[in-house]
Order: structure tokens, then C-alpha cells, then sequence
């Protein structure tokens, strides 16, 4: 049975669950419109995960072939992976800011071995151990999940409202956890009149008790900024924590009265929310900063980091993800000028200045 929840105002959520994952489910929002459903994000693709969103929004008063669109935060596959059933059902459109849509167009145009080889090449560069890269080496005729998401075919532009008759709803663009992830900011009275500035849909950007995961932009065509330069210049590299935290200011001025996150649970008061997640940040980059007291490759550094775990319970795939956070704090650091990359390291290590 579809659990879902009332969050007043027109709009309710449906828990779409996202298999062998910890965080349990996505929270698929549905909000009314004068045209039929719109819905924010839509779950991963998996049969049991589009049973339940089918019967979340028929308990909800409508069939899945009612939906009018579908407005993705961000491309991740437990929020975008059911969009394009959700299209070939209703006929909805599907919307997508053009960063993470071109992040959509390059994953199905690349060949899955071409991944594994991208992953082997970045994690050696990072200083990764050889027992930790084989299995990438050897798994290049595998498929992986998610090679073939939906095409959006509109585009979120910042700053401006999207269809939703008879509702205003504005995108802000809030770049960290991907290049292209939005908050979506529904301009209306707070049906509890809660003081603030309307609701926002956070995606994974702001969520109540969970840190999200700021790791590297993915791109197997471009190494631009990659370890395996030595010193790359400051100005030609991207800088995903830096943008994370300039999002979450741009969250802080906002001050909605409701936040209605993608996971967990709907909550009031953005701004402390982000002065927490903003001094988590800080003290994470000053402790990394004590560790560069030594040359440390990114592996090294993330292998001290603390996590919610000892590094070696944490599984493998999840290393992977901590390499690539510990990766956009340390280029956090050089490009604030508080670290550096030791000239001619290989792999590359990093110390503080």
C-alpha cells in the first residue's frame, strides 16, 4: 500500500521507494493545478517503485495518466528514473534545468565501458590502491544503472515560472549536489500561515537531518580540473562545494515558511537548517586542512575524514562517493588559496599553505 502525505494547500507527497538503499524512499510530490497533477520528481526506475507511485496517485484522487508534468530538481536516477513512464503514460512534459539535461544527453550517448574506464582512470589518479580499481577494470562490459534516462523536453529557467496553471512556481537554481539541481519556490500563502515566504520543494538540496553528498561533477569526456593534472589552474576547474554553499545562502534569503525536502520529512526553518549545514562545512574544511599538515592524495584524505562509519566498514561503492566529496573540499581549498597541489605529485597530493 502507497503511503502518502497531505501537506495542505493542494499539495501532497507519495514515499516512492528507492531499492537497497538507505534512504528508504523519494518523496514524490504531487501539486494541483487548473490543468491536472504536476509532479515533482517521480522515483526510480524499478517495477515495484512505479507500482507504487501509480498507486500513491490514485489514492491521492487521480490515474497516472492525468498528470499534466513533471518538474525534476535534478537528474539522480531515484528522482528522475520513473519520468519517462510517467511521459509515455499521460503524455506530460518533462522539465529539467539544461546543466543536469545535458548530464541526461551524455550518460545515454555513452557506452557503459567508457564509464568504468573514466572511474578506473579518476580513482588511480586519486590516489586510489590497485585492489580498489581492478574490479572497475574488470566490470567494463557490464551495464550501469541509470544509462538511459528520460530526455526532459523543456527546460527550467531560473528565475521564471513554470507551467502549473493557476500556481506560481519559480525555480531557483541551486547548483552543488549537481551541476543543474533547483529548488522549486511555491509563491502562496502558507496554508498554516506560518511566517515565511511560501513553501519550497528542496530536492536534495536542503534536507532536515542528512548532509547531502557534494562530490565532483561527473564527466567522462572531459578532464578538465582531473587529479591527474598535477596543478591545475584555479580558474579552469569547477568548484561544487563552493557552489553548494553559495546555494544554500541564496536559501538563506529566501526564508520560506516550509521546506518540502525529497527525503525524510517536510520542516520549518530554512535558515537554521543552513547555518547548520554551513559551519558543517567550515569545520569539515578546517579539519582537512590540519591533515594537509602532510601531502595527502585525495584516497589518503578520505580514508581520515570522518564519516558515519570507520572507513573500513564503509562498502565499496560508498568509498567511491567519499573520494569524490573528500575531491570537492580539497578543490574548495585551493581554490580559496588554502591548499595546494604538490608539483609533479603522482598521484596527486595535496598540502595546506
Amino acid at each position: 500500500m502507497a503511503k502518502t502525505f497531505e501537506h495542505g494547500g493542494g499539495v501532497r507527497s507519495i514515499a516512492v521507494p528507492i531499492p537497497d538503499n538507505p534512504l528508504g524512499h523519494t518523496l514524490v510530490y504531487a501539486v494541483d493545478t487548473d490543468r491536472g497533477p504536476v509532479l515533482i520528481d517521480t522515483g526510480w526506475d524499478d517495477p515495484a517503485s512505479w507500482d507504487t507511485l501509480v498507486a500513491g496517485l490514485a489514492a491521492l484522487g487521480f490515474p497516472v495518466g492525468e498528470v499534466y508534468g513533471v518538474v525534476i530538481t535534478h537528474h539522480h536516477p531515484d528522482h528522475h528514473g520513473l519520468s519517462g513512464q510517467v511521459r509515455e503514460v499521460s503524455g506530460a512534459w518533462v522539465a529539467m534545468h539544461e546543466a543536469d539535461a545535458a548530464i541526461v544527453r551524455r550518460t545515454r550517448g555513452t557506452r557503459p565501458e567508457r564509464w568504468y574506464t573514466y572511474m578506473a582512470a579518476k580513482l588511480t589518479a586519486a590516489g586510489a590502491p590497485e585492489e580498489h580499481v581492478a574490479p572497475l577494470r574488470a566490470a567494463h562490459r557490464r551495464t550501469l544503472p541509470g544509462l538511459s534516462p528520460a530526455l526532459p523536453d523543456r527546460e527550467i529557467v531560473p528565475g521564471e515560472f513554470l507551467d502549473l496553471p493557476g500556481r506560481r512556481l519559480r525555480a531557483l537554481w541551486t547548483p552543488g549536489h549537481t551541476p543543474g539541481h533547483v529548488c522549486l519556490h511555491l509563491e502562496e500563502d502558507h496554508p498554516a500561515r506560518l511566517p515565511g515566504r511560501g513553501r519550497l520543494f528542496s530536492g536534495d538540496h536542503l534536507l532536515p537531518e542528512i548532509t547531502p553528498h557534494i562530490g565532483l561533477y561527473e564527466d567522462p569526456d572531459d578532464d578538465g580540473g582531473s587529479p591527474a593534472r598535477a596543478k591545475p589552474s584555479v580558474g579552469d576547474v569547477t568548484d561544487p562545494l563552493g557552489d553548494y554553499l553559495a546555494s544554500l545562502e541564496l536559501v538563506d534569503r529566501l526564508a520560506p515558511a516550509e521546506v518540502l525536502p525529497a527525503h525524510q520529512y517536510a520542516f520549518a526553518d530554512a535558515p537554521s537548517r543552513v547555518r547548520q549545514l554551513l559551519a558543517h562545512h567550515e569545520e569539515r574544511l578546517a579539519g582537512l586542512l590540519t591533515l594537509l599538515a602532510e601531502p595527502l592524495t585525495p584516497w589518503q584524505v578520505a580514508e581520515r575524514m570522518e564519516w558515519n562509519r570507520p572507513w573500513a566498514q564503509i562498502p565499496y561503492g560508498s568509498r567511491n562517493i567519499a573520494v569524490s566529496e573528500a575531491e570537492a573540499h580539497l578543490r574548495r581549498l585551493v581554490k580559496q588559496g588554502r591548499a595546494e597541489a604538490v608539483a609533479d605529485s603522482e598521484p596527486v597530493a595535496y598540502v595546506a599553505v
